[in-house]
């Protein structure tokens, strides 16, 4: 992606179902469980730049004894301040307790048969060690003790907030992550207090009782009562203090979340392939986590799957098909393939069907799966223009002909580089402006000066800054003929607001066309008039809510806003003409039947919340107000 945005947050969860001395025998480390965790991270470190966190909770130990650990950085490298910091704890023992799990679990931190990583992905806040996860609620009764983390964004925390206090807590701060951590530790309580005055009056003691509140805990009632008014995209895993652990998913299915359950563990993770990797699992041993379930593992070893809201018509993120996770995963690696096939005809027309003057390439590194895609759909699309072109010239007698047709191929070459090594944090805005125009670098010698036209593929176009400042200013340096950018998903007209930074509507290059279109074509008072509409929706309930803003894209079709985005991601001083060419829609559902969430390109969003999102959005940037919109 060549406009970097912050997007998801990475969850992992291990419950070791055997004593720390069996990993000992079978894996030669009694802290293998601990291990897997830091491998797991390590494996979806895509997922976070901001920060990194870990907590463990150790069971059945002695009152007085400390059974929670948590560690969390957000240094510079975070992952190896993380993990250094943990281990370091063990760098002074003996060899021999090394390999004593009794021992360890009885004298060292980070011991226990439960445990959580989080990486952060900040969308908006600070960026220091209190916003990184995981969040611990604590207390003097262990079964109270909770710790949250997730990988989550709610429309709707204000009113949340609004409740907790109503409910007599004095929250200490509006994020999100507080307040759900608040939320549900508040019916923890609740379902503690309840469990423990059933038993009161029937003389059994307190001790007695905490041990049937661990028993008898319902962790699917407390996530429905704690969960009625969540309105986003979410996954949040929580450890109680006793030892109950849970990973619920939003009703859509927005956010991804993949478990698998053995003998010797559950694991749960953000990405698939994570999990296949670190545990040597085959595919079909990794299952989803159902949207509006929440995996449910009691203290006792017991694992089910149980809904805790009402489902919604399945909408998961298809950002994290084009772009977030890895491209390891079988499915995902086969869909952006597609996604480039798809693109094959559109391209080829852009260029005329010119295949001995045309060279494509793409825009390191994301977008090379579907580059991968394309070029097989410019092969097929090859062969039946050979095939036209030998039986025109067999008609002809031209046989003469045929050696040159069979000969053209498609030109498919590595031509931009991008130079990793390259630093923006210049503080004087015109020298770092020429840093950022250098990202990139370009592969000279293979385009032919004012002969070749030069086919560059990109996952996205977000605002199209790194487009102009950057990509296209540099590739003018091999003197193309013309440049076709093409983006193998479809235009980004909408804010997003259950994860990916993308909640402005000024940012949205697509947006900012249609601005122009509406200026040129004198239909500049439709801005004022949905101006008017979005406010009027935002008065009225927040489920009768419409999305006012697609009135303006409606006025122009598809291909007038890719050539004004076009137009606007050009360079003054580029003479050479530059085309835009988008995904359809229509093509990405084709592609990511699975993943079908496509609020942030059409504006149908999954959830009231999302509506009244865009709603605000625009109001904000019709006022010139900068604030997130939820």
């Amino acid at each position: 992606m060549s406009d970097i945005i912050h997007h998801e947050c990475g969850l992992a969860m291990i419950r070791l179902l055997k004593p720390l001395d069996y990993y000992e025998e079978k894996y030669g480390t009694p802290i293998h469980g601990l291990k897997s965790l830091q491998l797991l991270m390590r494996k979806m470190r895509n997922r976070g730049q901001d920060g990194a966190g870990m907590a463990t909770i150790k069971f059945d130990v002695e009152p007085g004894k400390k059974f929670i650990s948590r560690k969390r950085s957000s240094d510079k490298n975070y992952l190896d301040h993380l993990w250094k910091g943990v281990y370091r704890r063990f760098d002074k023992i003996p060899p021999e307790k090394v390999h004593d799990g009794k021992w360890l679990k009885a004298n060292m931190p980070y011991t226990g048969e439960l445990m959580m990583g989080h990486l952060r992905y900040g969308t908006h806040g600070s960026n220091d060690i209190e916003t990184c996860h995981p969040f611990l609620r604590q207390s003097n009764w262990m079964t109270r003790c909770l710790i949250v983390a997730g990988n989550f964004n709610l429309t709707n925390v204000t009113e949340l907030f609004k409740e907790l206090v109503e409910l007599g807590q004095y929250p200490k701060e509006r994020s999100d992550t507080v307040t759900v951590l608040e939320k549900i530790g508040h019916f923890l309580d609740d379902e503690v207090d309840r469990i423990h005055n059933w038993y009161k009056p029937e003389g059994y003691s307190n001790m007695e009782i905490n041990k049937l509140i661990a028993e008898e805990l319902d962790v699917a009632r407390l996530l429905r009562r704690a969960s009625k008014k969540f309105d986003g995209g979410y996954v949040m895993g929580g450890l109680m203090g006793h030892g109950d652990a849970f990973v619920m998913r939003d009703p859509a299915g927005i956010r991804p979340a993949f478990y698998f359950h053995d003998e010797e563990f559950v694991a749960v993770a953000s990405e698939r392939p994570a999990l296949q990797t670190v545990f040597n699992k085959h595919i079909t041993e990794i299952q989803e986590v159902e949207p509006g379930h929440a995996l449910i593992i009691k203290k006792n070893g017991t694992v089910t799957m149980e809904p805790f809201i009402d489902p919604l018509p399945r909408s998961a993120c298809s950002f994290e098909r084009i772009y977030f996770s890895r491209g390891t995963d079988r499915d995902i690696y086969l869909e952006r393939k597609e996604l480039g096939v798809r693109l094959a005809k559109k391209v080829l027309k852009a260029v005329d069907y010119d295949f001995d003057n045309t060279v494509f390439s793409y825009i390191p590194n994301t977008a090379e799966t579907a580059f991968y895609g394309m070029v097989d759909g410019l092969e097929i699309e090859l062969d039946k223009w050979k095939k036209k072109k030998i039986q025109n010239a067999q008609k002809k007698g031209k046989k003469g002909k045929l050696s040159k047709i069979l000969k053209t191929k498609v030109r498919n070459e590595k031509l931009v580089v991008k130079d990793g090594k390259t630093r923006t944090f210049i503080a004087d805005t015109s020298s770092r402006d020429e840093m950022v125009s250098h990202v990139y670098d370009v592969t000279y010698g293979i385009v032919r000066n004012e002969v070749d036209t030069l086919v560059l593929l990109d996952d996205s176009i977000v605002r199209g800054t790194t487009l102009r400042d950057s990509v296209i200013s540099i590739v003018s340096r091999l003197r193309p003929k013309k440049v076709v950018i093409v983006s193998s998903a479809p235009q980004i007209r909408y804010p997003d607001c259950y994860g990916i930074d993308m909640s402005k509507m000024r940012e949205f290059v697509a947006f900012r066309a249609v601005e122009e279109l509406l200026r040129e074509n004198g239909k500049k008072k439709l801005l004022k008039k949905v101006y008017q509409r979005c406010q009027e929706e935002l008065t009225k309930p927040i489920d009768q809510q419409v999305n006012a803003v697609k009135e303006l894209y409606a006025q122009f079709d598809y291909e007038q806003v890719s050539d004004k985005i076009a137009e606007i991601v050009t360079p003054k001083e580029i003479k050479f003409p530059v085309k835009v060419i988008y995904q359809s829609v229509e093509d990405l559902k084709e592609a990511c039947p699975n993943n079908n969430g496509s609020w942030y390109f059409d504006g149908d969003y999954p959830t009231a919340g999302g509506t009244r999102v865009v709603n605000q959005s625009y109001v904000n940037y019709y006022e010139g107000n900068d604030a997130r919109a939820y």
